[in-house]
């Protein structure tokens, strides 16, 4: 490989071969965590305000037009998951300790901290994050940066506080008041509270626990103002570095796409329970993967609580539009909602049962048969296919335009109001539809024409009219070889090495890439056995597909063999996953040999109207 990807001359042929496959914007999906480290500044986990991040920045820049990171949302001392973090405060252990050591932080942290918690990180010579270690550290690092900062009283970061704290009121109070119960009560999983008071202090049912509730919330603001100003000072470091970040992308021409998580926090849950259905959790149906379903507990916003009887939005449907503008507003190039078919058709259960429809689960808004549920239902009885059971994605068989806006209402009045409010059209919102898309959610994509996702990784190859094929995938959509959640494709070409599976994929790729070719048994015959050309070719497959939109994941970019995130797996071994800080001589993958395939892959026809271009591909490969 002769090519340096980090060569103005490569990145401008790279951008000029994308345009010619009709690409509109490249991708680089990675999450904050793993993000590489400055020399010397690795303290155990990654974020993009570092030096580190700043570095890759500079790297990516006149290549990709944007980056798609995970949830920034703070995340439980016991889980790693960016998925169950908060969805108003982010997360602390994004900021860069390193600039709280300057002159511009009135050097509220001293280097002697900061250098101690680098030399001791237990994986500073490791690509990983130290989840446990660095939680622990960060949290005593940025105590000590508070303190100095109330010592030293620096007017001018006084004035910006006492802003931020203003501006941010609606959830900052909440968030930070939850900080003191934690406190209180010794652990941050509000549940086991030995205090009913204290657990339901946001959600009083009469006018005298108003009164009562007014009273401890004031008790315990008073107790632990100390700990509730610190964790406001936390989230305004986070916002200004954040900002900073923002700043420095924009120069470079690149944008930041958010991530929105289906789940709601512990601490949300807590402060927002009175908007959430009692006593019903959000999971998955049963499927081949699990035979019970998934019960992931996450709580139900009440459909009741999102819209008034005028349609004007309810007190739900306030909170969640202002968490989209918030979003919206932070990441110009967008936001990604995970699982999309909960804000359309939400598969729900009843609090302590099993996610299955003999045990009462059902789809929040398509179970006309449920006693419970049927409130909520948008089709009658009649509309379903009673063939298909409760979890059948094809159950409700008909829809009519007005049932389809019911399905869409949240999405429409909600999200694309808020993207719009923000200065930002429809196509900034990224909908993850991958494995369940139930016919409602199809015709709510389809009617408000948004940009769904094709992980080619995920092809069927016996089904010819597969949507993740190349052939099948169209244009207004994004498309990726996989995200966190896959092997990356070294791995899955591996895997399919020598296999019947194997060989059904690439009669397909050779199908759909190498139509023209005189010599296709033998380009099954190699591909079939060599894991590097089977690679190769999938990832041909990728530039060659119509899609105007494609993302790739750090782990395929740049060759890696360990999957980010491993279902089942706990504690720092999952979600720990770092580039490396040397990613900038790391071995990439060959886009320049790539893009010139997918070009000739199109047809002599195309190759020779692009003869050009592929000269100046051949030249940098």
């Amino acid at each position: 490989m002769g090519f340096d990807i980090r060569e103005k001359s490569v990145k401008k042929i790279i951008r000029k071969a994308l345009k010619v496959l009709g690409k509109k914007n490249f991708v680089f999906i990675m999450h904050n965590a793993s993000f590489p480290a400055a020399s010397g500044e690795n303290t155990g986990f990654g974020t993009i305000n570092s030096n580190g991040g700043k570095r890759f920045l500079d790297y990516i820049e006149g290549l990709f037009d944007a980056v798609q990171m995970g949830p920034a949302g703070k995340t439980k001392s016991s889980d790693a998951s960016p998925y169950t973090g908060t969805i108003f405060s982010n997360n602390p252990l994004f900021i860069d300790l390193k600039e709280l050591t300057s002159k511009k932080w009135d050097n509220i942290l001293s280097l002697d901290t900061f250098n101690q918690i680098v030399a001791e990180n237990p994986n500073k010579s490791k690509n990983r994050t130290s989840y446990s270690y660095i939680t622990k550290k960060q949290d005593e690092a940025l105590s000590e940066a508070y303190e100095n900062f109330v010592k030293l009283n620096d007017k001018k970061l006084n004035k910006e506080f006492e802003s931020f704290k203003i501006h941010n009121k609606s959830w900052l109070d909440n968030d930070s008041l939850y900080e003191a119960l934690t406190v209180e009560h010794g652990t941050d999983y509000w549940p086991n509270w030995k205090s009913e008071t204290d657990k339901n202090l946001l959600n009083p049912k009469s006018n005298e626990e108003k009164i009562n509730f007014a009273k401890r919330i004031e008790e315990i603001s008073k107790k632990y103002s100390k700990e509730i100003d610190r964790y406001k000072f936390i989230q305004f470091v986070l916002s200004v570095q954040n900002e900073q970040t923002r700043k420095l992308a924009k120069s470079k021409d690149i944008k930041m796409i958010a991530d929105r998580q289906v789940a709601f926090s512990d601490r949300d849950t807590w402060a927002y329970q009175s908007l959430f259905l009692d006593g019903w959790c959000l999971g998955c149906p049963p499927d081949y993967f699990s035979k019970d379903g998934q019960a992931w507990g996450f709580p139900v916003v009440n459909p009741e609580k999102l819209y008034n009887a005028d349609g004007s939005l309810g007190e739900a449907g306030i909170l969640m539009k202002n968490l989209y503008k918030k979003m919206f507003k932070e990441n110009p190039g967008g936001v990604r909602i995970d699982h999309i078919v909960g804000l359309i058709d939400p598969w729900v259960y009843k609090k302590g049962k099993k996610p299955m429809p003999e045990q009462g689960a059902g789809r929040l808004f398509s179970s006309p048969e449920n006693p419970e549920l049927s409130k909520f239902a948008i089709p009658s009885v009649e509309d379903l296919n009673q063939e298909y059971t409760s979890d059948n994605e094809k159950r409700v068989k008909s829809l009519t335009k007005d049932q389809i806006k019911k399905y869409g209402r949240l999405i429409e009045k909600i999200v694309i109001a808020a993207a719009k409010e923000e200065g930002l059209t429809k196509d900034a919102i990224v909908c993850e539809d991958l494995g369940t898309l139930t016919n409602p959610v199809a015709a709510v994509m389809k009617e408000y024409d948004l940009l769904g996702m094709r992980l080619t990784q995920f092809t069927v190859p016996t089904e010819p009219e597969d949507p993740y094929r190349c052939k099948n995938i169209t244009p207004h959509c994004w498309a990726m070889v996989g995200t966190h959640d896959n092997k990356p494709v070294s791995v899955w070409a591996k895997s399919l090495v020598n296999t019947h599976e194997g060989y059904l994929h690439v009669k397909n790729l050779v199908d759909d890439l190498f139509s023209e070719a005189d010599n296709k048994d033998e380009i099954i015959v190699k591909m079939t056995s060599d894991a590097e050309f089977l690679k190769e070719t999938k990832l041909v497959e990728l530039f060659a597909c119509e899609a105007e939109n494609i993302q790739i994941f750090f782990t395929d970019f740049f060759n890696m063999s360990e999957t980010y995130n491993v279902p089942g797996t706990s504690g720092d071994k999952n979600w720990s996953l770092r580039l490396p800080d040397n990613f900038e001589t790391m071995p990439v993958i060959n886009l320049p040999l790539i893009l010139k395939k997918a070009i000739i892959s199109r047809g002599s026809d195309f190759a020779h109207k692009n003869k050009k271009i592929i000269e100046e591909l051949d030249e940098v490969i």
